[in-house]
């Protein structure tokens, strides 16, 4: 068995992919195996349609060719990375790489809502060649004989016959606003293993607040009464486990009050001003106490 390679990226196109399940209309999953640790996933739809992203598009054409055959069964596909490759994905020409691409409607029906609710989730592909003739979901009782390791990360495990991949959800950190204090928080998000998004324009926002769980946080920061009270309503529609908001006591009741002209009035779940109060001066302490309250806030409510 190789040793094991890293993939979560499903949680984030599942809510499309799951959507065109649901209407018919097909799509072509693909996740990377070999060699390099990778938390990428795409997906390819009808017309040129695609969904995520895969080792920076290098290798999209090679994925798009084997999903345009429409076949019925995923396939186990094997490359070598060539000079244009290599130049985009930073994999040495010449380096074998292996993925994987299913159509959705192989995957059981019940993995999407799992997904979407940011469970673990584990599933085993069968092989025949480079042909997958089923796949299957593991359960809890069976995950140490299929997939040997640890289960709180993504992995993936492949042998002759069958892949198993291992989806664990990670805590993801968005950071709306800019400035050192979210670089920094950005930071350290990174360093705690979270995936962190840092971003300004309220749209993005709106779409990351949507798929966030309870495993993840929000912290809004600005000078803009309107654009960061806008991230803090979409934060508090959210399912997000820890919202944290940072601004001076002028600035708060600010949002607060443009909250309230919006019949936006419960603000308990708000962290603010974020951060423990632990006299955090310049931006890297401020953003390790933020990173703490967060913490605290997801492991112990």
């Amino acid at each position: 068995m190789t040793a094991p390679t890293y993939t979560s990226r499903m949680y984030d196109i599942s809510l499309s992919v799951s959507a065109c399940a649901r209407s018919g209309t097909r799509a072509d999953v693909a996740v990377m195996l070999a060699p390099v640790v990778s938390d990428d996933a795409l997906a390819f739809t009808p017309g040129g349609g695609r969904i995520g992203q895969l080792m920076g598009g290098a290798f999209d054409g090679l994925l798009a060719d084997v999903a345009e055959r429409k076949l019925s069964q995923g396939r186990r596909v094997r490359h070598s990375v060539n000079v244009i490759e290599s130049s985009i994905c930073g994999l040495e020409t010449g380096t074998e790489v292996e993925f994987l691409v299913v159509p959705a409607e192989q995957f059981p029906a019940e993995m999407w809502p799992r997904l979407l609710a940011r469970e673990a989730v584990t599933f085993t592909a069968a092989l025949d060649d480079d042909v997958v003739t089923s796949i299957s979901l593991v359960s809890a009782v069976d995950q140490e004989a299929a997939a040997p390791g640890p289960t709180d990360r993504p992995a993936v495990f492949v042998t002759d016959n069958e892949v198993t991949v291992v989806l664990a959800p990670i805590t993801r950190l968005v950071v709306a606003g800019q400035g050192p204090i979210a670089e920094a928080l950005a930071a350290q998000g990174k360093l705690l293993g979270w995936k962190v998004a840092v971003e300004m324009r309220t749209g993005m926002v709106a779409g990351l607040a949507a798929s966030s769980s309870p495993i993840d946080g929000i912290v809004v920061m600005g000078h803009d009464v309107e654009m960061s009270s806008t991230c803090l309503m979409y934060a508090l529609e959210s399912d997000a486990g820890y919202i944290g908001a940072l601004g001076s006591p002028s600035m708060q009741v600010s949002r607060a009050d443009w909250l309230a002209m919006r019949d936006v009035t419960d603000l308990s779940r708000i962290h603010g001003p974020a951060g423990l109060e632990i006299g955090s001066k310049g931006p890297a302490e401020i953003a390790v106490s933020i990173a703490a309250q967060m913490i605290h806030a997801l492991r112990l409510g």
